[in-house]
């Protein structure tokens, strides 16, 4: 089965783009790849067929999963706001001064971090671009990208345990 995989490894890969996996799809094939190595080791009549299909389970998992998450989100949301935003209510002036007041002081610890460290943070967390191509575009490996970004995690993490203690 491995090495049909191999042997068919840029085929499923342009299938999973093809089905919408887009930037995701070498990750996707990489599930793939633990799936078959942890299945039981039995003979497969049509291994490259059975490749395609493993391929769209994962695809099919990772939506559900996404869409799964939302719903999780969402509700946690809700609850945090009391439905103020699913109902379309107004959100009180206290909760705007305390989100604006919260924003500044996000942005009072982010300054108090490296440069590089801070720029990171923002192009991962705020612009949502993939750690691959922060990396290129800083001209540092992965793992400092990485490691700048649990630096910034544990500055925000500390504030926001000083916040709740007010």
């Amino acid at each position: 089965m491995k090495a049909v995989f191999i042997a068919h490894r840029d085929t499923i890969l342009r299938f999973l783009r093809a089905r919408g996996a887009g930037d995701d799809a070498e990750d996707v094939l990489q599930d793939v790849w633990l799936r078959i190595d942890r299945a039981q080791k039995v003979p497969v009549g049509t291994p490259l067929a059975y490749l395609y299909r493993a391929a769209n389970s994962v695809m099919i998992d990772r939506y559900r999963s996404r869409r799964q998450s939302s719903v999780r989100e969402a509700a946690w949301a809700e609850s945090q706001t009391g439905g103020d935003f699913a109902a379309g209510g107004a959100v009180s002036i206290e909760r705007i001064v305390t989100g604006q007041d919260f924003a500044r002081k996000v942005e009072d610890t982010l300054s108090t971090l490296p440069e590089r460290t801070a720029a990171i943070f923002r192009r991962s967390r705020v612009d949502g671009i993939q750690q691959r191509v922060i990396a290129e575009e800083f001209g540092v490996s992965i793992s400092t990208v990485e490691s700048d970004l649990r630096a910034a995690y544990r500055a925000l993490s500390d504030l926001k345990e000083h916040w709740n203690e007010d």
